[in-house]
């Protein structure tokens, strides 16, 4: 066997392909079905400007949708905060996942105000990484079950 040289450098495309392929192909060996994602969003328009989204991705396994949506953006404006657009951007998003039969949702946050605003709706604390962000803060991983 030739010698194998460990060199720190960015994948090539042509690797990163091979590395998917590789980790799809350990997937069907081990029986487990090839995993895919679907982006779902709404969006908060003011006549023709965007105030605020939802956003984030469905897992599927074999075609059909695992137990979790992982929730990646709720942004609103900050002149359209604190006017119920990001809580009915969320319930929004919310319903659509639960009618394609996703389970839970989660997602990471930070900050006492977006806390406060996902607590009220119903999430709970599933981990913390203290230290994460350069003030000393943490990033907060929330879940909610949506049955």
């Amino acid at each position: 066997m030739n010698e194998i040289n460990i060199v720190n450098r960015e994948l090539t495309s042509t690797e990163i392909e091979q590395v998917n392929s590789g980790f799809d192909n350990l997937s069907i060996e081990e029986g487990i079905e090839l995993e895919s994602t679907e982006r779902m969003s709404f969006v908060a328009l003011n006549e023709d400007r965007l105030v605020g989204c939802s956003s984030g991705l469905a897992h599927k396994n074999g075609g059909k949708y695992s137990g979790w949506f992982f929730l990646t953006d709720l942004f609103i404006e900050k002149e359209f905060r604190n006017k119920g657009i990001g809580s009915d951007l969320l319930k929004e998003l919310e319903e659509l996942i639960r009618t394609v039969g996703v389970k839970n949702i989660w997602l990471w946050t930070s900050g006492p105000s977006t806390l406060r605003f996902y607590y009220r709706h119903g999430y709970t604390q599933f981990v913390e990484m203290e230290n994460w962000y350069s003030d000393g803060s943490s990033r907060i991983g929330l879940r909610k079950p949506l049955t």
